[in-house]
């Protein structure tokens, strides 16, 4: 499978990568949550899902090929709670991170993150017997 948690072997500020292609899927303001998707295809029978919780503050592009998710300095973190507006104290409990891939770069700033592996719809999960497993998260 293409997809893995970054290693000490690796770029160090790398945390998930991914050789599929990740669409933004949907942002829905109530929750906070932001969904990048990778449909199901040929040679990747079952859908991928970055679900990022706690979002406060993002930059995207629409389409992310070999998505990179990775940490960013201190100095641009900082930059970006300033522009998001968020506070000094609660900070410790946000992530901001970075993704990059072939298609263009950005940011999320996000309390939560984690990749779910599981349905072979494209819009799912239709079915709620469908499993669905959690492969990778981040807080």
């Amino acid at each position: 499978m293409a997809v893995r948690p970054g290693s000490a072997g690796d770029d160090a500020s790398v945390l998930f990568t991914s050789e599929r292609s990740f669409r933004v899927w949907r942002y829905g303001v109530g929750h906070s949550q932001l969904l990048l998707r990778a449909a199901p295809d040929s040679a990747h029978p079952l859908r991928l899902d970055l679900l990022f919780e706690g979002v406060e503050a993002m930059q995207l592009v629409t389409r992310y090929e070999t998505l990179e998710l990775h940490t960013l300095d201190e100095e641009e973190s900082e930059r970006i709670f300033e522009m998001s507006g968020v506070p000094a104290r609660p900070r410790s409990d946000r992530l901001v991170l970075g993704l990059r891939s072939r298609g263009g770069a950005g940011y999320v700033q996000c309390q939560k993150v984690s990749a779910l592996l599981g349905g072979t719809g494209v819009v799912g999960p239709d079915d709620p017997s469908e499993s669905v497993d959690v492969v990778w998260s981040l807080r």
